[in-house]
């Protein structure tokens, strides 16, 4: 083999592999980690605080919130409306907020909303329980608030 189909072959290795990383993560929730102080937040505030000092209305439901950051041009933001929808309706206490992340630029900057659609689930306090990027199946956020 010459030098340059080895660089192909390389190359075709690493984007299945990064593909298959990201079929494998899409849409999974994980934990949420402590925020480092002056990384965006105070160790006393919570998301939903980020969010209503970026001008976001954020009605907090009596058992969880699921804040879905969206953009307009975004297929896979439409479906996890639709899923989270599906959610507050079926769970009593559970309310859902969707938030344009091209409008709010502060509070995606703050929460480190890196793409969309990247799901939020609060506790009843407005505090960031866990999250997922990319589009949840409806069972992974069922389970996910079985955990708050």
């Amino acid at each position: 083999m010459t030098t340059g189909q080895w660089v192909l072959l390389v190359c075709v290795l690493l984007v299945v592999g990064f593909a298959m990383y990201r079929v494998a993560t899409d849409g999974q929730f994980r934990g949420n980690r402590r925020r480092r102080v002056g990384a965006g937040t105070t160790s006393g505030e919570t998301a939903a605080t980020v969010l209503t000092s970026a001008g976001v209305a954020v009605p907090l439901g009596e058992r969880a919130t699921l804040v879905q950051f969206s953009s307009a041009f975004c297929a896979p933001c439409r479906a996890t409306r639709r899923v989270l929808g599906e959610v507050a309706e079926l769970v009593p206490g559970v309310t859902h907020v969707e938030i344009d992340a091209e409008h709010h630029l502060d509070a995606v900057r703050s929460l480190r909303v890196l793409r969309t659609p990247t799901t939020l689930i609060l506790d009843a306090e407005g505090r960031e329980v866990s999250r997922a990027s990319g589009q949840p199946q409806r069972d992974q956020v069922l389970v996910a608030l079985d955990r708050t």
